[in-house]
């Protein structure tokens, strides 16, 4: 099998500064700074293959996006080591970078006083593509996700759901071979998150990228991956599929399931209340 992404005992570790109130605390803080390390991502260990879909699935802090930044290069590991296309990826390579694409919720990368279609021209002079084979590649994908009227609107003017469209055609304008998706469909109505579930499933049958996925919505992952990695406080503690997570999760995740037809998203939701709850989850498990 042949691994894209290869981490070995990657972690991640904030160090924060603290100080009391007050201009002489403040003071006091030059001269004795107090610091508190955070640890983000434990040492973590995986591999992920060529067209994998994989589901990062985690309580807010729990590392998921730690994980992802790390994986696309934009934050430095405190520990281990890491491979991406065979490149390490926090040293930002060019040829790196043109091999993947990286999507942040609601964080804008298209220029917001332009129309998408502008962009999506500086976009593909960036990345030295062919320009007349770009446009029809973005009014292709535009086509797809129903957006085409709005290609030529400046983005500040268009809805959330339109401008994510536009943000996804920016991210796939150049083909990349990996794609982080960090809540794409955040905020979104219904009809919206429908869209572009169905564009991303159909997008990966036709070019096989590989797909890093967080999201909160439990749908995007249940239809669109086929691997789910659970992380608890910075710890991979389920690896494997959706359907073998709802038949291990109450033996290796101390989760009292008492019904035979709980679904994926109620027992997700059973564990991001036991997190809350302080309760400890029992991991990691491979299936």
């Amino acid at each position: 099998m042949s691994f894209v992404i290869e981490a070995k005992q990657l972690s991640r570790e904030y160090r924060t500064y603290r100080r009391q109130e007050g201009a002489w605390n403040a003071l006091k803080g030059f001269f004795n700074r107090r610091t508190e390390v955070k640890v983000a991502l434990r040492p973590t260990t995986l591999s992920i293959a060529k067209g994998q879909i994989v589901g990062l699935v985690g309580a807010n802090g729990a590392g998921k996006t730690t994980l992802l930044k790390m994986l696309a290069g934009l934050i430095y590991p405190s520990g281990g080591d890491v491979s991406v296309l065979g490149f390490r990826p926090y040293e930002r390579k060019s040829e790196f970078l043109r091999q993947i694409s990286i999507l942040l919720g609601q964080k804008a990368q298209l220029w917001w006083d332009l129309p998408a279609a502008d962009s999506f021209g500086l976009l593909a002079n960036i990345y030295g593509l062919d320009m007349d084979q770009a446009r029809r590649d973005w009014r292709d994908l535009a086509d797809r996700l129903g957006c085409t009227e709005q290609l030529h609107v400046q983005l500040r003017r268009l809805s959330l759901g339109e401008r994510m469209k536009m943000e996804i055609i920016g991210a796939l304008l150049h083909r990349p071979k990996i794609l982080f998706l960090d809540e794409p469909t955040i905020g979104l109505d219904v009809l919206a998150q429908n869209t572009i579930r169905v564009f991303l499933a159909e997008y990966v049958e036709l070019h096989q990228p590989t797909i890093i996925l967080t999201s909160h919505y439990m749908d995007d992952i249940s239809r669109l991956a086929a691997r789910l990695l659970l992380i608890s406080r910075g710890e991979i503690v389920y690896d494997g599929t959706v359907a073998n997570f709802v038949t291990h999760a109450e033996q290796h995740l101390n989760l009292d399931i008492q019904s035979e037809e709980a679904d994926f998203e109620e027992i997700i939701h059973k564990f991001f209340e036991k997190e809350s709850g302080g309760g400890p989850a029992r991991g990691p498990v491979t299936t």
